[in-house]
């Protein structure tokens, strides 16, 4: 089993980036110029997510994307949930 990361570590991890720490999940919301916008990169991230055989909670509203990243086994964030993060936010930055 994975361990939950203490709060302070993820704070510093996720502080520059657009992932924010909601209590036991890192959140990210970002709004697209449409919706197909909106679906490729819902579509990239399940993509990765397979490939990591690690699956982020993913709402849709028209051109706004919400994920949500946690461990549901551990009950937290941990390491597996940074890393997915840091390649998500790597497909924000190819938008």
């Amino acid at each position: 089993m994975t361990n939950i990361l203490p709060t302070d570590e993820v704070d510093r991890t996720i502080a520059e980036g657009p992932w924010k720490r909601q209590t036991d999940r890192l959140v990210l919301e970002h709004r697209f110029s449409n919706f197909k916008e909106a679906m490729r990169f819902v579509n990239q991230v399940a993509e990765l997510a397979e490939q990591k055989q690690h699956h982020p909670d993913i709402f849709i509203s028209w051109n706004l994307v919400r994920l949500e990243l946690w461990t549901h086994s551990a009950g937290g964030i941990t390491t597996k949930d940074l890393d997915l993060a840091k390649e998500i936010e790597t497909l924000l930055t190819k938008q």
